[in-house]
Order: structure tokens, then C-alpha cells, then sequence
């Protein structure tokens, strides 16, 4: 753990937030390829929870709410000092309220909206990815237990009668995210009643092995039957029969951070390469911060910067998250790369000039997990490392 803790410091992954000043517990800063490879885990989950299906809505609401919201939810009851109170306001006008402890509560507080504006049939799903924030006792382990974190979250709503089939359509759905973002040390386990949260009535935790916990909780899934629909006061009318009905509701709950840890973990490799050790992020390339990096072979030669330059420049009209780096020699540009998890280096050296005539207009492309290289012409690269 601390040498993952390390490397993201050192490649500008993760900072402590306000580290000048000795930091502060439960909270975390993310850096430049931290923040991207966030942005693209983020992306992929919009993509297969949302976009990949015709019965998704996706929202994003505010942090802080009407006091009643919590209150009406059971978190002001049930959560008690682990929630932040804030002040709104000024003068006879100030209340007190709370800033949210789970995104799920302004889906719920919209459903009417959401129904008023878009006339769903059930089941439908509203989505979405937002920042919460619980006052911890005691946050530790890196970014797995913070105070302020991010989810990504599905209020799925069903008829009471068909909730364990929706229940086991996310449950696969989960697994298969996991699978994409190369987390394989998974299980899942059965939450007890005693262990569940208040308003769920079937809780599975989707728990990853991590090296400070073997058990440690990564994502979860509960059934919340009708409890905040009809706490809300709430309620659904299907257009087509007339029947008025409470839905009942599924929730896949996947942390941001917690993700982010177990794909960080689960890709974190070492090995010998050259004679040398090295260590390497073995990141999926669909959310790997950097698809691909375009070297000169030389930097101190004009011709061989330029080529690269217009390579690089090629690329980027495809690909956003192309980085040129002539930084050093060419083997530590390449460690460098690998400990970024950048799954191509692209080197222009004096073969693409020209100077043997046969492979002119072509560039070494290196793998990062397996060290090979080979020759790619400039017009396929974009096929290779799609």
C-alpha cells in the first residue's frame, strides 16, 4: 500500500489536501493524472449504466438541500454526528441544515419532476454522480475512508413484484464494470439485518480484497423497497392502466474513490525488464490517463522533434489524452510511462526519416506490460492504439 501511496504522489495522482500545512484527515486532493483517470472511470460508468440502456435518466443535484429532506429520509435520525451541519443564510433568514451523506436523496425529492418531464414507464432509472460527505470518527487508509467522497449512484425504480429480477440485472451489470476496470479480487457478501442501513431490506456488499482489510467494502447493492418514495410523500401513476402506485427501488452504489483505490491496486505491477526492476500500472487503455506517448528519439535533434511533433499532433485530432515527452533519455521517458500505466510509447527515431529507406514514414510503438516493440506505419497507429 504505501509504495501505490507513493507512486501517486510521485506522478501526480493523489496529494494530501492542504499538505503545506500538515494536511487534513478525511480529505484528498487529486492531481493531474488522478483527475483524468477519475473523469475516465466516471465516463465508462455513464456509458454501460446509462447510455448503453433505454431506461436511464441521469441528473446531478445539489449537495445541500431543505432541512426536511433529511430529516424526512431517517439520516438525521439514523446518522446523527457523522452528518456536517451548515449554516444557509444570514440573519432571520439562517437555517440549519446538512450537507448530503448520499447523492440518492435529490433523485427521490425530483421524482416528480422526473415523471412530470419525461412520462417514464417503470421501470426506469435516474443516475447520478456527485460529491457526499460524512464526518468519519476516523478516516484512514489513503482515500478509502474519507470525509469527503464521490459516488456514482442508481435510483432504479420497479414494481414491488419484480424487484429480485432487477436486483439480479444490476447485480451482473456490477460485475461485469468490475471485470472492465481490471478488478478481479472480488466477492460478494450477504449484509446482515442488523448490518443494513436503515431503509434497505436486502443489502449485498461487493467486498475487494485490499492490503490494510481483506473484507473491505468496495461497492453495494440494496433493495430500498418504497421506504423513501413514501417517506416523501410520493408517489406514481401509470398513464396507460390508471394505477396509482409507490415504486418500489434498487440501488447500485459504487464509490468513486473506493473505485479508483481497488483499480489502482489491482493494477499496480512489477516486474524485470532489461535486466532492471521496474514497476508499472497495468490500467485497462479504455481508462488509462494517457492512451498513448509520442517521443523523439533524440530531443537535442530538430528533425526528429519535428516528425514527432506532427505524429503527436495527428493523433490528438483523435485521441484527447495523447502526452509528447522528450524528458530525459529514452529509458527513463519509458518508466516514467509505465508507472503513469500509459499502455503505447510512440518513438520517431531516424528510420522514420528516411535514413533506411524501407521503413521510412514508420515509428517504433512499445507495449507497456510485455516491453516489445515493433514497427507501425504513421497511418495505422491510430487503428493500433485505439
Amino acid at each position: 500500500m504505501e509504495e501505490l501511496i507513493s507512486l501517486c504522489k510521485r506522478r501526480g495522482f493523489i496529494y494530501p489536501s492542504s499538505e503545506i500545512y500538515g494536511g487534513f484527515a478525511g480529505f484528498w486532493n487529486y492531481g493531474h493524472y488522478g483527475t483524468i483517470l477519475k473523469d475516465n472511470i466516471k465516463h465508462l460508468w455513464k456509458q454501460r449504466f446509462v447510455f448503453d440502456r433505454e431506461d436511464m435518466f441521469i441528473t446531478d443535484t445539489s449537495i445541500i438541500s431543505n432541512p426536511k429532506v433529511l430529516q424526512t429520509s431517517g439520516h438525521v435520525k439514523n446518522f446523527g454526528n457523522e452528518l456536517f451541519k451548515v449554516e444557509v443564510g444570514t440573519g432571520e433568514e439562517k437555517a440549519v441544515t446538512h450537507l448530503r451523506a448520499e447523492t440518492a436523496q435529490g433523485i427521490f425529492v425530483d421524482f416528480k419532476n422526473t415523471i412530470d418531464a419525461y412520462h417514464p414507464k417503470l421501470p426506469f432509472g435516474v443516475a447520478q454522480i456527485g460529491k457526499a460527505f460524512r464526518n468519519e470518527i476516523s478516516p484512514r487508509d489513503f482515500i478509502f475512508r474519507q470525509r469527503e467522497f464521490e459516488q456514482m449512484e442508481v435510483e432504479y425504480f420497479v414494481r414491488s413484484s419484480n424487484w429480485e429480477e432487477s436486483f439480479e440485472v444490476w447485480r451482473k451489470q456490477m460485475n461485469e464494470f468490475a471485470q472492465e476496470l481490471g478488478i478481479y479480487k472480488i466477492s460478494e457478501e450477504e449484509v446482515s439485518e442488523k448490518d443494513r442501513a436503515h431503509y434497505s431490506k436486502r443489502t449485498i456488499d461487493f467486498v475487494f480484497e485490499y492490503p490494510f482489510d481483506e473484507r473491505g467494502e468496495l461497492w453495494g447493492l440494496a433493495y430500498r423497497t418504497d421506504f423513501d418514495l413514501k417517506n416523501h410523500n410520493l408517489d406514481y401513476l401509470d398513464e396507460e392502466t390508471g394505477e396509482r402506485m409507490v415504486p418500489h427501488v434498487i440501488e447500485p452504489s459504487l464509490g468513486v474513490d473506493r473505485t479508483i483505490l481497488a483499480t489502482l491496486l489491482s493494477a499496480y505491477s512489477t516486474d524485470e525488464l532489461g535486466g532492471e526492476a521496474r514497476i508499472y500500472l497495468k490500467l485497462p487503455k479504455e481508462i488509462a490517463p494517457v492512451k498513448a506517448a509520442v517521443f523523439p528519439l533524440l530531443k537535442n535533434k530538430p528533425e526528429l522533434v519535428s516528425k514527432a511533433r506532427e505524429v503527436y499532433a495527428e493523433l490528438k485530432k483523435t485521441f484527447s489524452n495523447i502526452e509528447f515527452d522528450d524528458n530525459g533519455n529514452i529509458g527513463k521517458r519509458y518508466r516514467r510511462q509505465d508507472e503513469i500505466g500509459t499502455p503505447f510509447c510512440v518513438t520517431i527515431d531516424f528510420d522514420t526519416l528516411g535514413e533506411t529507406q524501407a521503413l521510412k514514414d514508420t515509428v517504433t510503438i512499445r507495449d507497456r506490460d510485455t516491453g516489445e516493440q515493433k514497427r507501425v506505419k504513421i497511418e495505422d497507429l491510430k487503428e493500433v492504439i485505439r
